[in-house]
Protein backbone atom coordinates (compact mmCIF):
# COMPACT_ATOMS: atom_id res chain seq x y z
CA UNK A 1 0.00 0.00 0.00
CA UNK A 2 1.46 3.55 -1.02
CA UNK A 3 2.09 6.64 1.12
CA UNK A 4 -1.49 7.96 1.68
CA UNK A 5 -3.54 4.86 0.50
CA UNK A 6 -2.86 5.03 -2.44
CA UNK A 7 -3.86 1.32 -4.11
CA UNK A 8 -7.36 1.87 -2.53
CA UNK A 9 -7.84 5.40 -3.44
CA UNK A 10 -6.84 4.32 -7.25
CA UNK A 11 -8.82 1.01 -7.27
CA UNK A 12 -11.36 2.71 -5.25
CA UNK A 13 -11.60 -0.54 -2.94
CA UNK A 14 -12.70 -1.17 0.25
CA UNK A 15 -9.78 -1.97 2.63
CA UNK A 16 -10.49 -4.80 5.03
CA UNK A 17 -8.37 -5.87 7.74
CA UNK A 18 -8.54 -9.86 8.33
CA UNK A 19 -7.99 -11.84 12.09
CA UNK A 20 -8.85 -14.98 13.74
CA UNK A 21 -9.80 -15.81 17.07
CA UNK A 22 -11.17 -18.73 19.48
CA UNK A 23 -12.41 -19.30 22.90
CA UNK A 24 -12.67 -21.94 24.85
CA UNK A 25 -15.24 -22.52 28.19
CA UNK A 26 -13.06 -21.65 30.52
CA UNK A 27 -13.93 -18.20 30.60
CA UNK A 28 -10.67 -14.69 30.13
CA UNK A 29 -9.35 -13.14 33.22
CA UNK A 30 -11.19 -10.02 34.70
CA UNK A 31 -11.18 -8.10 37.44
CA UNK A 32 -14.50 -7.46 39.40
CA UNK A 33 -15.61 -5.95 42.67
CA UNK A 34 -15.46 -7.84 46.10
CA UNK A 35 -15.90 -7.37 49.50
CA UNK A 36 -12.48 -6.48 51.38
CA UNK A 37 -10.09 -9.77 52.38
CA UNK A 38 -12.56 -11.51 50.42
CA UNK A 39 -10.84 -12.45 47.07
CA UNK A 40 -14.00 -13.14 44.31
CA UNK A 41 -14.21 -16.79 43.18
CA UNK A 42 -15.66 -18.02 39.49
CA UNK A 43 -16.69 -21.24 39.64
CA UNK A 44 -16.65 -22.84 35.91
CA UNK A 45 -17.22 -25.95 34.95
CA UNK A 46 -14.69 -26.14 31.66
CA UNK A 47 -15.72 -29.69 31.42
CA UNK A 48 -15.89 -30.78 27.52
CA UNK A 49 -13.82 -30.00 24.17
CA UNK A 50 -16.03 -27.37 23.23
CA UNK A 51 -13.75 -24.35 21.20
CA UNK A 52 -15.53 -21.22 19.21
CA UNK A 53 -13.43 -20.50 16.16
CA UNK A 54 -13.97 -16.60 14.86
CA UNK A 55 -12.75 -15.36 11.35
CA UNK A 56 -13.60 -11.50 10.88
CA UNK A 57 -12.92 -8.83 8.55
CA UNK A 58 -12.98 -5.15 9.32
CA UNK A 59 -14.25 -3.48 6.13
CA UNK A 60 -13.47 0.26 5.54
CA UNK A 61 -13.85 2.59 2.54
CA UNK A 62 -14.27 6.77 2.35
CA UNK A 63 -17.60 7.99 2.68
CA UNK A 64 -19.17 4.73 4.01
CA UNK A 65 -19.74 3.63 7.46
CA UNK A 66 -17.05 0.72 8.73
CA UNK A 67 -18.84 -2.98 8.43
CA UNK A 68 -17.79 -5.83 10.49
CA UNK A 69 -18.22 -9.11 8.77
CA UNK A 70 -17.10 -12.43 10.25
CA UNK A 71 -18.43 -16.31 9.87
CA UNK A 72 -18.05 -18.12 13.30
CA UNK A 73 -17.74 -22.18 13.39
CA UNK A 74 -19.04 -24.07 16.72
CA UNK A 75 -16.64 -26.97 17.51
CA UNK A 76 -18.93 -29.38 20.29
CA UNK A 77 -15.61 -32.01 20.40
CA UNK A 78 -17.44 -34.74 18.34
CA UNK A 79 -15.45 -36.92 16.32
CA UNK A 80 -15.31 -35.30 12.19
CA UNK A 81 -16.57 -31.80 13.04
CA UNK A 82 -14.10 -29.33 11.99
CA UNK A 83 -12.43 -27.36 14.60
CA UNK A 84 -11.39 -24.72 12.72
CA UNK A 85 -11.32 -22.30 9.28
CA UNK A 86 -9.69 -23.78 6.36
CA UNK A 87 -8.62 -22.08 3.55
CA UNK A 88 -12.57 -23.21 1.91
CA UNK A 89 -13.65 -21.52 4.59
CA UNK A 90 -11.74 -18.51 4.30
CA UNK A 91 -12.49 -17.90 0.82
CA UNK A 92 -16.41 -18.36 1.41
CA UNK A 93 -15.87 -15.62 4.04
CA UNK A 94 -13.61 -13.00 1.30
CA UNK A 95 -16.43 -13.66 -1.30
CA UNK A 96 -19.68 -12.87 0.71
CA UNK A 97 -18.24 -9.64 1.83
CA UNK A 98 -17.46 -9.04 -1.71
CA UNK A 99 -20.53 -9.39 -2.42
CA UNK A 100 -22.21 -7.77 0.28
CA UNK A 101 -19.97 -4.62 0.08
CA UNK A 102 -19.26 -5.15 -4.10
CA UNK A 103 -15.33 -3.23 -5.35
CA UNK A 104 -11.93 -4.26 -5.39
CA UNK A 105 -11.05 -5.40 -2.01
CA UNK A 106 -7.22 -4.52 -0.54
CA UNK A 107 -6.81 -6.87 2.08
CA UNK A 108 -4.27 -6.64 5.17
CA UNK A 109 -3.28 -9.20 7.46
CA UNK A 110 -0.81 -10.79 9.68
CA UNK A 111 1.84 -13.07 8.75
CA UNK A 112 0.40 -16.04 10.47
CA UNK A 113 1.95 -18.96 8.46
CA UNK A 114 -1.52 -20.18 7.11
CA UNK A 115 -1.64 -17.07 5.28
CA UNK A 116 1.50 -17.45 3.49
CA UNK A 117 1.14 -21.15 2.43
CA UNK A 118 0.17 -22.63 -1.25
CA UNK A 119 -3.44 -22.92 -0.12
CA UNK A 120 -3.78 -19.29 0.68
CA UNK A 121 -1.67 -18.05 -2.68
CA UNK A 122 -4.00 -20.26 -4.74
CA UNK A 123 -6.81 -19.24 -3.20
CA UNK A 124 -5.60 -15.25 -3.58
CA UNK A 125 -5.13 -16.37 -7.01
CA UNK A 126 -8.29 -16.80 -8.00
CA UNK A 127 -9.71 -13.37 -7.50
CA UNK A 128 -8.51 -10.89 -9.25
CA UNK A 129 -10.65 -7.88 -7.19
CA UNK A 130 -8.25 -9.13 -4.27
CA UNK A 131 -5.18 -7.24 -3.37
CA UNK A 132 -2.93 -8.31 -0.45
CA UNK A 133 -0.68 -6.36 1.90
CA UNK A 134 0.75 -8.34 5.39
CA UNK A 135 1.43 -6.29 8.63
CA UNK A 136 4.77 -5.80 10.11
CA UNK A 137 6.01 -8.50 12.24
CA UNK A 138 4.62 -8.62 15.58
CA UNK A 139 2.38 -5.24 14.94
CA UNK A 140 -1.26 -6.26 16.49
CA UNK A 141 -1.73 -2.60 17.21
CA UNK A 142 -2.42 -2.15 13.49
CA UNK A 143 -4.70 -4.42 12.84
CA UNK A 144 -8.36 -3.05 14.12
CA UNK A 145 -9.53 -6.81 13.91
CA UNK A 146 -7.34 -7.49 17.31
CA UNK A 147 -9.17 -5.02 18.81
CA UNK A 148 -12.68 -6.49 17.95
CA UNK A 149 -11.55 -9.84 19.65
CA UNK A 150 -10.09 -8.23 22.59
CA UNK A 151 -13.26 -6.65 23.01
CA UNK A 152 -14.73 -9.44 22.72
CA UNK A 153 -12.79 -11.39 25.29
CA UNK A 154 -13.07 -8.51 27.49
CA UNK A 155 -16.48 -8.95 27.92
CA UNK A 156 -16.86 -12.15 28.22
CA UNK A 157 -14.40 -11.88 32.03
CA UNK A 158 -16.11 -13.69 34.55
CA UNK A 159 -19.08 -15.21 32.58
CA UNK A 160 -20.00 -18.44 32.99
CA UNK A 161 -21.58 -20.14 30.23
CA UNK A 162 -23.44 -23.66 31.01
CA UNK A 163 -22.41 -24.67 26.83
CA UNK A 164 -20.48 -24.04 24.05
CA UNK A 165 -24.03 -23.00 22.33
CA UNK A 166 -24.21 -20.81 25.24
CA UNK A 167 -20.85 -19.00 24.83
CA UNK A 168 -21.34 -18.76 20.68
CA UNK A 169 -25.17 -16.74 21.61
CA UNK A 170 -22.81 -14.37 23.66
CA UNK A 171 -20.34 -14.20 21.30
CA UNK A 172 -23.04 -13.23 18.63
CA UNK A 173 -24.30 -10.39 21.12
CA UNK A 174 -21.30 -8.93 22.18
CA UNK A 175 -19.31 -8.46 18.62
CA UNK A 176 -21.31 -5.91 16.65
CA UNK A 177 -19.64 -2.79 17.82
CA UNK A 178 -17.08 -0.44 16.23
CA UNK A 179 -13.66 -0.60 16.71
CA UNK A 180 -11.56 1.50 14.23
CA UNK A 181 -10.62 4.34 16.99
CA UNK A 182 -8.14 1.92 18.71
CA UNK A 183 -5.41 2.11 15.50
CA UNK A 184 -5.83 6.05 15.10
CA UNK A 185 -6.73 5.69 11.45
CA UNK A 186 -8.95 7.67 9.42
CA UNK A 187 -10.40 7.40 5.85
CA UNK A 188 -10.76 10.91 4.79
CA UNK A 189 -11.97 11.60 0.73
CA UNK A 190 -9.26 11.69 -1.60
Amino acid sequence: MAAGGKTVRHHDSWLRFADEAGQLLRPPKACTWSRRGRPPLVRVRAAGSGRISLAGLVCRKADQRTRLVFRMLVHHGRKGEKKGFREQDFAELLDAAHQQLGGNVVLLWDNYSHHVDAARRELIAKRPWLTIFRFPTYSPDLNPAEGVWAHLKKSLGNLVPCTIDDLAGLVRTRLLNGFMAETGLTTAPP
